[in-house]
């Protein structure tokens, strides 16, 4: 899928032409190592309560995570015993994946220019969901707006958690980075 040579993911190359010399200029930095970057985008769905009736549903949210990401899941499981929610240890409880390189870019193009637009009701995404180190934490109430995911076959829709971890230092400096983006901040 994207291991075609001499292919490069087209927001690759809109940071290296124009976001980091943008990124230079708006915060004066003097070397080019300081310019903040992607360093990876997580994703993660949890199931919950419905991994615990039901094994096979983390098994579910890992194939629906796989296609999402275009790259292999792995599932969660419980790392301790917690009887009030019958959840046993090394249970399957959901699914995770971590992009780098290539597959982030592409990931982040099709979350801001596809799937984001298609959310019901969207607005924007929240600006405040910063942690204070650069990085940013999102959810999605529904995982079926990627187009990736065949609606008619899915048997229960998911949350899911949406890390874009960065190598700036500051949320303003994420904030701008992700901007350039474009990013649909609400605020």
């Amino acid at each position: 899928m994207l291991d075609t040579a001499g292919y490069t993911p087209r927001l690759r190359s809109v940071y290296a032409d124009t976001i980091r010399p943008a990124m230079k200029e708006e915060f004066g930095y003097k070397n080019d190592m300081m310019i903040p970057r992607l360093e990876k985008i997580v994703l993660n769905i949890g199931c919950g309560a419905e991994a615990v009736k039901d094994s096979k549903k983390a098994k579910s949210a890992q194939d629906d995570l796989t296609l999402i990401a275009g790259q292999k899941a792995v599932v969660t499981k419980a790392k301790k015993s917690i009887a009030g929610f019958r959840v046993r240890e090394d249970m399957p409880l959901g699914a995770k994946v971590t992009l780098r390189g290539d597959r982030m870019y592409e990931f982040l193009d099709r979350l801001i220019t596809i799937a984001l637009p298609r959310v019901r009701d969207f607005r924007g995404v929240s600006g405040k969901s910063f942690d204070g180190r650069g990085n940013y934490a999102m959810g999605m109430k529904e995982h079926i707006v990627f187009p990736e995911i065949d609606f008619d076959k899915v048997d229960e829709t998911w949350g899911l958690d949406i890390v874009i971890a960065t190598t700036a230092k500051t949320d303003a400096e994420a904030k701008a980075l992700l901007k350039h983006f474009n990013m649909p901040f609400n605020s």
